[in-house]
This record gives structure tokens, C-alpha cells and sequence, in this order.
């Protein structure tokens, strides 16, 4: 029996790097095992704003690849300023007071003149390209993940034209999402977006997304159906790592400014005043993409001699220090929009045997997931003490030798098992 086939409309995709080709590159891993065979189109000449090599050789051999040229505002504004534009595209906005007259020119132009993103330009020829694709191959299913959301114009544009079962799947909410009130839109540009969402979500036959806040937000302006499928961790082929000499505190990805956590930074300078040995022994680790602002709050703390800035890595690396750090650190910013966020990693992180200290919004999604799973502890922005508290109790149990953690549950949250949900899902209709 020929297997089902599902085409798939993906901006990131090896050899992009970061959070946002993980989902659909493990779906796609899995999908040949319950019998769809995944055809994933994706832009000939994209503008990543971080790349990843050795994510090409976990692309599966089962999948049919369609390429289309695309054009994208940064190829062009990055003759101005590629460090700004690449910035931009990866999500890392300057704090609003900080911004100079180039940064509000660029955001300006972001939120205003390309709607919903400044992929916007790819709709159209794609449209074209895959309506006779699809046609041609007798497939009568597309998915869509964004962001970027101006993905999602196009499974919209095709399913009005063809007779298609379209799932819009969404990494994070469109305009909710933490940067959006950052990009100075007109209200002419905040309707636009507005309306775009509420078309897409009353178009598609079934809405994907990955946490229950993201669906409540979005039942409000839709009535089909909603599925949560959150991100996940995959099997990873890493060495057994020797965890790290010094009480090292790991955040892995992005670290924007909006998530600059002060109570984090007050504890530690706390500590190590209060602790004689505890400077000795702390040691700091970011890696990824760091905001200027983190970098400059740190050093007004004095915490520079114990921070260790090792930049972009590559995944298996990134994995690698997951599992050796004594802790790993996980911030998401503290506002209401955020609640619904679900940092990709947290899976990863999960999987890692190390305890997590998580910070962010009272009431968020990940929040019960750490506490179901006893991965780690949860403290919003206003609970220093309690934070502070932990960290001294890690350090003790560092010093014995005895820092573990023992997860329960987490087979849940495998690529394989959310795989078979989505198949479940896209059979369903």
C-alpha cells in the first residue's frame, strides 16, 4: 500500500540552526514510521539567522525536498547593517530605551511594511509553484508552521483554491508572541495583523500548537479545532559526559533582553558575598545568542570573572553541556503574552538528568510540566528568597556530591510518541 503523502510548508529547515527547525526535523524523522511519506518544501535561499551543519545529516532519507527561490527584505538590509538584520530575524530586539535611530528604522520597517514578516514576498510564487505540485501528486493534506506566520498564508491560499485538509501548525502564538508590541506598529499595521490571524485560524480545518494557553487565546477567535502538541526530546547519541569541576549554572539559547532576570543575578551576588567558598566554585555559562543588555546588567552586578560567554554552538554540543552543567537554567520573560511560551529546550533539558531552575510569568504553561515531570523548580519574578534558597541548597548538594534529579513521565514528551499524536491528528479528518 503506497503511504500517505503530507506536504509540509517550513521556513527552517537544515542547516538552519536554533529552536525553530527542531519540530517539524523530528516529525519528519518519525512520520515514514506510521506510514506518511513527508514531501517538506522549503525556500532555496533562505537568510538563517544562525546555521548548523551537522543538523543536514538528521534529515531524513524518506523525505522528498521542494525548493523555490525566495526574496526576503534582509538580503537587502543587510548591505546597512548585518549584524542588526541578523539580530531582527532571530527574534534578539534591543531594549525600547537603548534602541538607536537605525534599530527603530529597521523595526519600523519590519512591523509595517512587510505583514505579517519580511517573508511575505515568498507567498505568491509558492502559491503557484505547489498548486500544480500538488495537484499533480495527488496529495489532499498540507501542514504549515510558523512563525513566520506569512507561511500560513499560503496553506490559507491554497485551500482556497483546492479541495485540501490544511493544518496550520504554530511554534508560537502570532500576535501575542513577546516581540510583537516591540516592532512600532501603526494601528493600520496592528488590524492588518490582527485580521490575517483571525483569517487563517477560521480558514484552516484544524489549528496545531503547543501549549493550553496558546489554545485558550486562540479559541477566542475561532471555533474549529484546536490541538495541543507540544515540542518534545529526541533519542541523542552523546557520550556519557563527566559533569562540569566548578557549580556551573547553564542557560542554553537565546538569551533576549526582555528576559533578563535580576532576581537571578541578585542571588548569586548574594551568595557569593555571603559564601566565602561560593565564588570559588560558581561558574556561569551562556550559550547562544546573548543580548548586549544581559552582557552589560551582568557586569553592573560584577559577575563577569565568573561568567563563561561560549556563544552559538552547534546542537550536539549544546546537548553535551546540557548534560554536564550542574544546573541549567530556563527564563522566559515576565508578561502575560509570555505565559503561553514553551521553550523548546525545556524537553531537552528535561532529559538531561540535571536539575532545572526556571523562571518566568506567574502561571505559566511550562511551569506544570517541570513540577509534574520533578525535573526541576519553578519561581516567578517575584520569589527571590525561595530563589535564592535553591540555589544554596544545589550548591550544598554539589558540594556532596549528591545534585541529581530523578524524572518521572517523560516518555510522554518523546519526538516518537508526539509523532504518533500528530498521525492520530492528520488522520482524523
Amino acid at each position: 500500500m503506497e503511504p500517505k503523502k503530507i506536504l509540509i510548508i517550513t521556513y527552517y529547515w537544515p542547516p538552519a540552526g536554533g529552536p525553530g527547525v527542531q519540530r517539524w526535523l523530528k516529525f519528519v524523522k518519525y512520520l515514514p514510521d506510521f506510514g506518511i511519506q513527508p514531501i517538506v518544501y522549503i525556500p532555496e535561499n533562505p537568510t538563517y539567522p544562525i546555521v548548523d551543519e551537522n543538523l543536514v545529516k538528521e534529515v531524513s532519507d524518506k523525505t522528498i525536498i521542494l525548493k523555490q527561490k525566495i526574496f526576503e527584505p534582509y538580503q537587502l538590509a543587510s548591505f546597512l547593517s548585518k549584524n542588526k538584520t541578523q539580530k531582527i530575524s532571530s527574534g534578539i530586539i534591543p531594549n525600547q530605551k537603548k534602541q538607536s535611530f537605525l534599530d527603530k528604522t529597521f523595526l519600523w520597517i519590519r512591523g509595517n511594511l512587510f505583514i505579517p514578516d519580511a517573508r511575505v514576498f515568498w507567498v505568491k510564487p509558492s502559491v503557484a509553484y505547489l498548486e500544480k505540485y500538488i495537484v499533480e501528486s495527488n496529495i489532499d493534506t498540507i501542514v504549515t508552521s510558523g512563525p513566520p506566520h506569512s507561511l500560513h498564508l499560503i496553506g490559507m491560499e491554497l485551500k482556497q483554491k483546492l479541495d485540501l485538509k490544511w493544518f496550520a501548525d504554530f511554534r508560537d502564538p502570532w500576535t501575542t508572541i513577546g516581540y510583537h508590541k516591540s516592532l512600532r506598529l501603526s494601528s493600520f499595521a496592528a488590524k492588518k495583523h490582527k485580521a490575517l490571524e483571525h483569517q487563517v485560524l477560521n480558514t484552516a480545518d484544524t489549528i496545531i500548537v503547543t501549549s493550553k494557553t496558546t489554545k485558550t487565546e486562540f479559541v477566542a477567535i475561532t471555533n474549529k479545532p484546536i490541538a495541543v502538541i507540544t515540542n518534545g526530546y529526541d533519542t541523542e547519541q552523546v557520550e556519557k559526559q563527566a559533569l562540569d569541576s566548578k557549580f556551573s549554572l547553564a542557560h542554553i539559547g537565546s538569551f533576549l533582553s526582555e528576559r533578563n532576570p535580576l532576581i537571578l543575578w541578585e542571588s548569586l551576588v548574594e551568595l557569593i558575598h555571603e559564601i566565602p567558598e561560593f565564588k570559588s566554585h560558581v561558574e556561569i555559562k551562556l550559550i547562544g545568542a546573548v543580548s548586549q543588555e544581559v552582557l552589560e546588567t551582568m557586569t553592573q552586578f560584577g559577575l563577569n570573572s565568573y561568567l563563561n560567554n561560549l556563544g552559538y554552538v552547534s546542537h550536539a554540543e549544546a546537548i553535551a553541556h546540557q548534560r554536564k552543567s550542574q544546573v541549567l537554567l530556563l527564563v522566559e520573560i515576565n508578561s502575560q503574552e509570555t505565559k503561553s511560551i514553551i521553550p523548546g529546550k525545556l524537553f531537552e533539558y528535561m532529559v538531561s538528568n540535571r536539575p532545572i531552575i526556571a523562571i518566568g510569568p506567574k502561571g505559566s504553561d511550562f511551569a506544570e510540566i517541570i513540577t509534574t515531570t520533578n525535573t526541576g523548580i519553578f519561581f516567578d519574578y517575584s520569589e527571590k528568597m525561595k530563589l535564592k534558597s535553591v540555589i544554596l541548597d544545589f550548591y550544598n548538594q554539589f558540594l556532596e556530591g549528591k545534585l541529581q534529579v530523578n524524572g518521572v513521565g517523560l516518555q510522554r514528551y518523546s519526538r516518537k510518541n508526539l509523532t504518533k499524536e500528530l498521525v492520530e491528528l492528520l488522520n482524523k479528518i
